[in-house]
């Protein structure tokens, strides 16, 4: 029997999906000429309502209000007394990766010696300690926000790699990645324990497919090496360290033959392709961004009555404020169009 909670909560996901930034509107933000016409396009949109509702003068104030917007549609579900535990919890893990990027922008701070802008998201936001967090001096006082804020499993890690943390390059690069694979392995479990577990734990198990197509794609770019096979993060579903180390001996071009799985192989032909075309890094993101999105909304918008609603959402909801961003950023800086274009995730 389905309960109260999950029809609840899925009648009113699947309503906020009919109030986003859709493929429409971005076709007529990209000929907007400024702030006041894009918010004028977009106003039938709730992310549109609401920032009509704010001031905003410079970039920066967009950016504040984008995040404050997604930080009040996280909000509003922890509300929702009739919120399923399931979802609940996914939600909770979930936002966890804001908590993650911004201790890494903590680490480089304290390493830069100057403070760095915090995305106002996750657990340390909500336990208002993502001030103190950008006012960190050392590793220890990271070290104490994440125990207070009951993310220990990462304060553990930065301690474990406190020799790497404190240098820079690849030793770096190897600290950061463990918290990451700390987080995917938080989002796995929780997965597993959820309604649809097998499913949603499959999805992730994609992200982390990707993610590791990403790295390997980036580091022969580079020229990194076959160590950058330690940056991959386990619990992938097919992609593991052991054939990002494989993929890390060969020329970009030769990547597709060593996947096993079509999807992923016309993904890197593609991203070889373009890169080829463009020779800019930034094509290899754009594009498994693209798949990425592709992938989830396969895998979890069909589903109702289940977390995986849950996940869609927020998916969807990160897109939806990448995508505003984007295009707001390059009208205030009077960007021609065709240069942002290529890098929206956009839905029909």
């Amino acid at each position: 029997m389905i309960s109260t909670g999950y029809a609840f909560t899925s009648a009113y996901l699947k309503g906020e999906e009919a109030r986003l930034v859709v493929s429409e509107h971005v076709t007529r933000l990209l000929r907007a000429s400024d702030i006041q016409d894009a918010l004028g396009v977009i106003k039938d949109t709730d992310i549109g309502s609401y920032l009509e509702e704010v001031p905003m003068r410079t970039f920066d104030d967009i950016e504040v209000h984008l995040w404050a917007y997604f930080r009040k549609c996280i909000e509003r579900l922890e509300w929702f007394k009739l919120l399923p535990s399931g979802m609940s919890r996914l939600l909770r893990a979930y936002v966890v990766k804001y908590d993650v990027l911004n201790v890494k922008t903590a680490l480089r701070a304290v390493s830069a010696g100057r403070q760095l802008r915090m995305v106002p998201v996750g657990v340390i936001q909500s336990r208002g300690l993502l001030d103190t967090l950008a006012q960190a001096e050392n590793l220890n006082d990271i070290v104490e926000i994440l125990t207070t804020c009951k993310l220990g499993n990462y304060a553990d890690i930065l301690q474990e790699q406190e020799k790497n943390i404190t240098g820079e390059g690849k030793p770096r690069l190897l600290a950061e990645s463990k918290l990451d694979g700390e987080y995917f392995a938080n989002m796995l479990s929780t997965a597993r324990a959820t309604g649809n577990g097998d499913l949603l734990s499959r999805a992730f198990g994609f992200i982390i497919d990707l993610t590791n197509l990403q790295i390997a794609c980036r580091a022969i770019v580079e020229g990194m090496g076959t160590d950058a096979a330690d940056y991959a993060i386990p619990g992938g579903y097919l992609i593991n360290q052991t054939t990002v180390r494989d993929m890390l001996s060969s020329k970009l071009g030769d990547i597709p033959q060593k996947l096993e799985n079509a999807r992923y192989r016309e993904i890197a032909s593609e991203i070889a392709s373009a890169y080829d075309k463009t020779e800019s890094i930034a094509t290899v993101q754009e594009i498994v961004d693209k798949h990425k999105f592709k992938l989830l909304e396969e895998m979890l918008s069909p589903r109702l009555m289940s977390p995986l609603v849950m996940a869609w959402y927020l998916v969807l909801k990160e897109t939806e404020v990448r995508n505003v961003r984007l295009i707001l950023k390059a009208i205030v800086d009077r960007v021609p169009v065709e240069e942002i274009k290529d890098y929206l995730v956009v839905r029909p």
